[in-house]
């Protein structure tokens, strides 16, 4: 058997081919949108695409299972488990074999079966992998977000994202049943989860790529409450705020992703053309980092560098019923297409176009003075406080902020923050700061897009903050 792992980092998100050495069929196992990464593997290792499925709706990027099976002529297995609300609904059209619990599957030689594993979702399938050609025992399980490495899948999700009152608790319940089973499969499997650390569909994932069933038994916290009741508060706990964009996922994976046919660089328009669209309200994105961007920017744009948080951001604060545009740094050669590639990982397929960091220092030359970030210290930052003449924003997370956060500063999550600008100050300069910097910056440039003016970022933030010694409050 052949097995290839693909790993989006800023997804956080595991992909698996499975391969038949001996026909030369293969398996892939919850395809992103980058479905060219799934082909030219199969073709490297001379497979064929033969089966394509996923564990689940997934919540956190578009599904790359209709466009793979539809570019490799492979057969579509999707869940038929879960109640009427979370089933999928284009399965008829492409013709899709519907999975229950036990149903399996031959891949060549390699047996597939689908294990009901609902909690995270209603729907959410485990498919126990054996490699019949040398066993008749199953060597390894892909867990999708029911089993993570350290952490098991969120059951929140559907409340929080999708408004579905009451289907926590009901998930977290579902999760513990899950999870009894699961302590059945023998230790030595291994299993092979669908996120790592960093995912928004877990609060304590490890980064470690797979694991066992036994050593999760062992070392996973799921795994050592002694009862439901004290399962479902601790699940519950902590867990972070989904990205708003997880409901739009969710409603695009259950209709159907539309199929993209590869994609599509965005065009480079003229420097002519940025002042006409900032004029009509368009979204105009600056995706070098927060140190250029601080230093000068054309006003009235926002700051979302291109790095490991671009894609989560991006869910957040742009549009998918409208074009927005993207500034990109010309000395990154593949800038524009790494950032269509992560947009469209997400269903943001509207670029309406992009332009190089010249237009910054055209729009010096033509159009008048840049923007800048004014920065502030821990010492200014300490004076300013004891005098009462500063608003200290603090744009983290809630867990974040419980664990501790300085003194009359106000908790507002960088996510929300455009929909709570009526309840800033604008008579008195605003503070922003997060853990270490980088989601303040994104704060800070909100901020000044939408008018505020006297708008400084904290770059130490709480760490800095904290290693100075100065004194914090908790919840």
């Amino acid at each position: 058997m052949i097995l290839i792992r693909f790993y989006d980092e800023k997804l956080a998100q595991a992909s698996y081919l499975f391969g038949c050495g001996r026909t030369g069929e293969a398996l892939v196992i919850d395809p992103n949108r980058h479905v060219e990464q799934y082909i030219s593997s199969a073709d490297q290792a001379g497979l064929k695409i033969a089966a394509v499925t996923e564990t689940h709706i997934h919540a956190d990027f578009v599904s790359g299972a209709r466009e793979l099976a539809d570019r490799s002529g492979a057969r579509l297995y999707l869940s038929d488990e879960g109640d009427a609300d979370w089933k999928y609904t284009y399965a008829q059209f492409v013709h899709a074999v519907l999975l229950r619990d036990g149903f399996s599957f031959m891949v060549g030689s390699i047996r597939i079966e689908a294990r009901h594993t609902s909690g995270h979702t209603p729907e959410h399938l485990s498919f126990v992998v054996t490699d019949t050609a040398v066993a008749e025992s199953p060597m390894g399980i892909v867990t999708g977000d029911f089993v993570f490495v350290g952490d098991v899948g969120r059951p929140d999700l559907l409340e929080k994202s999708v408004r579905v009152a009451g289907a926590a608790e009901v998930g977290a319940r579902a999760l513990y049943r899950s999870l009894q089973r699961f302590k059945q499969f023998p230790d030595h499997l291994q299993i092979w989860p669908g996120h790592g650390a960093g995912s928004a569909c877990g609060k304590g994932m490890s980064a470690v790529p797979q694991s066992t069933v036994g050593y999760e038994k062992l070392f996973n916290w799921a795994f050592q409450t002694s009862s439901e009741e004290e399962f479902v508060s601790q699940v519950l706990a902590g867990q972070p705020e989904p990205p708003r964009y997880f409901a739009e996922m969710k409603r695009i994976n259950k209709l159907g992703p539309a199929i993209l046919g590869g994609i599509k660089r965005p065009v480079r328009l003229p420097e002519t053309r940025l002042k006409r669209l900032l004029q009509d309200g368009a979204l105009v994105i600056d995706t070098r980092t927060s140190a250029d961007f601080a230093q000068g920017h054309v006003p009235g744009t926002i700051n979302l560098p291109l790095n490991r948080s671009f894609t989560t951001w991006a869910g957040w604060f742009l549009p998918y019923d409208r074009e927005f545009y993207l500034i990109m740094e010309d000395r990154q050669a593949h800038a524009i297409d790494e950032a269509a590639q992560d947009l469209a990982l997400i269903g943001l397929d509207r670029i309406g176009g992009f332009f190089g960091d010249e237009i910054i220092e055209a729009w010096a030359t033509v159009e008048g003075p840049l923007d800048t970030v004014p920065q502030i210290g821990v010492v200014e930052l300490a004076e300013r406080l004891r005098s009462n003449g500063v608003a200290v924003i603090d744009v983290r997370n809630a867990t974040e902020w419980e664990a501790g956060h300085l003194p009359g500063a106000t908790h507002l999550p960088l996510g929300y923050l455009p929909d709570r600008l009526n309840d800033l100050p604008r008579d008195q300069p605003i503070v922003v700061h997060c853990q270490g910097g980088g989601r303040s910056a994104i704060a800070a440039s909100l901020l000044q897009a939408r008018g505020f003016r006297n708008i400084l970022n904290f770059a130490p933030g709480f760490t800095g903050w904290q290693a100075a010694g100065k004194p914090v409050d908790s919840a």
